[in-house]
């Protein structure tokens, strides 16, 4: 049902033409401006150099776990006004119950620097950040920046690209995003999908063929096909949503009368553009057989474990015990999960369709139509739903369809991202939950390992999820039914909006103050990069992928998301729970050389510097922590898991390679040093000094010469410092972004 093709390929005629008929050289550049995100990323790039872009997006948005840090990053490195449509949503912490009266504080901080700033506020439970985004900012040709891994509208013809927080901090600053013109993914979609198949079984069909071996990291994934006219938006933005799990950078659709007719029903009609790719060069492609797209499971802990419903039914024990062996290995912890086997059937203990992914109207309605006249029981099993917004909540009460999930046993929440990143839903120990949401990672269900608890996520269609509740939590397919389930006329009403969403875009009023609540707190001082570097290894993680999850708890650490310092508490305690007090400690030398103090814990390091490096002046050589991990960064966008290494005294992270750029931007815009090297040579205790790397970051030099110091030796060793722009040698050679912009 998916085929990978590694070689660049020429598409032309809804057909993909291998590269093996010798495109010359010379044309391929000429043919790559036929692809749908060549003119995009052009008429959005500010150098005049099509091949080193300098962005500038024409909207962004931030929900309430981010957005705090970010006005507050700005604010301290000058910001006046927002000088583009800033939208701030409230979908993250507007359930989670820690910290008293914290969350609303950050609400209110919000809505403050939307009036003072000039932006957008949309209130708490009116709608998720994309569905949002979707109704009201997207446009056929539009780019719009987010601070949420998520931010992708490519069905509705709009680029869009999920980054830290601090690439939002220099687009308020009117500075841009800088990246070298990326490749781009032909994904081919063609045939006609199944009665029963839903949009999360093709991504996760394309996620489980893709993933493993990064086919499409940092690429843009450009959609065509003939496959394409038979797929309603809906279904459209729900595979759309989900290709952040593939490391892509971004997505773009070719653009319809389906799309059109979305418009005018969103009242914006002029946001509508048809855009079509054909004689157009990719770097690679994707071939997806729609008709042969069965209804998908993603097995914890990741979207990428993905196999089709029939074939786990049929060797559901062996995989099962794949995920328990998986558990142990990551997180320390035993699960019995095939104990949940009976008679050869998985039983699932509870579903839940929500988001931005599964909180669509045409899910919500499908899961309505499947579950009309039926009981999910009144035993282990339940089954909860949150609407993407209140427009798509008030068209199902309209409809009928939300007394259908109500009659049948179901609860209705309102619009929330919680039960994606642990603030919602947890199951009970040992449970497992069928969800229609965008990750699946250890903990995303808000268990905790560390404490003994274990539960787990795997990820389904709404289809699938509705077929199995209607069989009492028995793992079921939805092509098992025979059931019309074609999906009612959505009908958006904007009043909702209208009442409720301040819209103060273009009308910054500098008199307002803002409204600071008792946990929001400014960023520490950051030293620039010193001469000499001394890193002191506190954590090496072999795990083949480390995700921002594990590098900065989701869930209950949320509400503190504002207090750099209470959050950097958090860092790591899921996988390496000694690793604060180790950083910590090194961060306590560091503050006795700020203050100019005499280092004596280090004496004898500093003699073994000397004998490698005897002009090296203690004063001068900053000391810092740092972690290895083969691959971290995989899954969110949270600027935090680098911040709170920094607070805590990080100044480099050692990876084999990191698994997404937006986490390698992290690194580098908190002034971190993102080294590679080859293999893992580490262990913890090691330090490591690199003398003149100052200077080497500001000559651009690529191979860096680099000690291990353990046991009383010195061991030589070269670090690589991949890449960097101009600015973010700049920003590392300041320390951090702050600092960059107050020089």
């Amino acid at each position: 049902m998916i085929k990978l093709i590694r070689n660049g390929v020429l598409y032309k005629n809804d057909t993909i033409v291998s590269s093996d008929e010798k495109l010359s050289a010379e044309n391929i550049p000429e043919l790559r401006k036929n692809t749908l995100s060549y003119p995009i990323l052009q008429k959005h790039n500010t150098s005049g150099n099509p091949d080193k872009l300098k962005i500038k997006f024409d909207a962004m948005a931030s929900h309430d776990i981010t957005y705090v840090g970010i006005i507050q990053t700005a604010r301290a490195s000058g910001l006046e006004k927002f000088p583009l449509p800033y939208v701030l949503t409230n979908c993250h912490n507007s359930l989670c119950a820690v910290g008293g009266t914290i969350n609303e504080d950050d609400h209110m901080f919000g809505l403050s620097a939307a009036k003072k700033y000039g932006g957008m506020y949309v209130p708490a439970h009116i709608a998720v950040i994309h569905q949002y985004m979707r109704e009201v900012m997207s446009g056929c040709g539009k780019m719009i920046l987010g601070s949420d891994s998520h931010t992708r509208y490519g069905a509705l013809g709009t680029m869009a690209i999920g980054e830290g927080g601090p690439e939002l901090v220099k687009q308020l600053l009117n500075k841009t995003y800088d990246i070298n013109n990326p490749q781009t993914v032909c994904v081919h979609l063609h045939g006609e999908i199944q009665n029963g198949v839903g949009p999360q079984d093709v991504a996760l069909a394309i996620i489980g063929a893709v993933f493993p071996d990064g086919f499409v990291k940092n690429k843009i994934l450009e959609f065509v096909g003939s496959g394409i006219k038979n797929l309603p938006i809906e279904f459209r933005n729900g595979i759309d949503v989900m290709t952040t799990e593939t490391t892509c950078l971004s997505s773009i659709w070719e653009t319809d009368s389906v799309v059109e007719n979305y418009f005018k029903m969103m009242g914006r009609a002029d946001a509508y553009k048809e855009t079509k790719a054909d004689n157009a060069y990719y770097d690679c492609a994707v071939d997806v057989d729609l008709s042969r797209i069965k209804p998908m499971i993603a097995l914890p802990f990741h979207p990428s474990n993905a196999f089709t419903i029939e074939e786990f039914n049929k060797n559901c024990e062996a995989i099962l015990n794949d995920v328990e062996k998986s558990a142990v290995e990551q997180l320390g912890v035993k699960m019995d999960l095939r104990s949940k086997i009976k008679n050869g059937k998985l039983i699932i203990d509870q579903g839940v369709i929500a988001g931005c992914a599964g909180g669509t109207f045409d899910n919500l309605c499908v899961a309505a139509k499947i579950l009309e006249n039926s009981s999910i029981g009144a035993d282990e099993f339940a089954l909860s739903v949150y609407p993407a917004s209140q427009p798509v909540y008030m068209e199902l009460v309209k409809n009928g369809c939300a007394a259908k999930l109500l009659e049948c046993g179901a609860t209705i929440r309102t619009a929330f991202c919680g039960p994606c990143f642990g603030a919602g839903d947890v199951p009970s120990n040992n449970g497992l939950s069928i969800r229609h949401s965008t990750r699946n990672f250890p903990n995303r269900e808000g268990s905790k390992p560390g404490a003994g608890q274990i539960a787990s996520v795997a990820l389904m269609d709404a289809r699938s999820i509705a077929a199995t509740a209607k069989n009492k939590g028995v793992l079921t397919p939805a092509t098992d039914l025979d059931i019309d389930l074609s999906v009612p006329q959505y009908h958006f009403d904007d009043k909702i909006y209208r009442n409720r969403v301040y819209n103060g875009i273009g009308k910054p009023d500098s008199s307002v103050p803002l409204k600071f609540g008792p946990n929001i707190t400014d960023w520490p001082k950051m030293s620039a990069l010193t001469e000499d570097l001394l890193l002191k290894t506190v954590s090496v993680i072999t795990d083949p992928v480390t995700t921002t999850d594990e590098l900065i708890p989701s869930g209950e650490t949320s509400s503190y998301r504002s207090n750099p310092h209470k959050l950097s508490e958090f860092a790591l305690s899921r996988k390496d729970p000694a690793y604060v007090s180790c950083a910590k400690e090194v961060r306590s030398l560091e503050e006795i050389r700020v203050g100019g103090g005499k280092v004596t814990e280090l004496d004898e390091i500093y003699k073994l510097i000397k004998s490698v490096n005897p002009s090296a002046c203690e004063q001068n050589i900053g000391i810092g922590s740092t972690i290895f991990a083969n691959k971290p960064g995989d899954g969110s966008a949270r600027e935090q898991a680098a911040s709170c290494q920094k607070v805590l005294g990080g100044w480099a992270n050692l990876a084999l390679e990191y698994a997404t750029k937006r986490y390698r931007s992290n690194l580098i815009n908190w002034g971190m040093l993102p080294f590679t090297v080859k293999e893992n040579i580490f262990e913890k205790g090691d330090y490591i000094y690199i003398p003149n790397i100052r200077q080497a970051v500001k000559n651009a030099v690529t191979d860096i010469k680099a000690y291990i110091i353990r046991c009383g030796k010195t061991t030589e060793i070269t670090l690589t410092l991949n890449e960097l722009t101009p600015d973010e040698r700049d920003i590392i050679l300041a320390g951090c972004l702050i600092n960059y912009y107050n020089i």
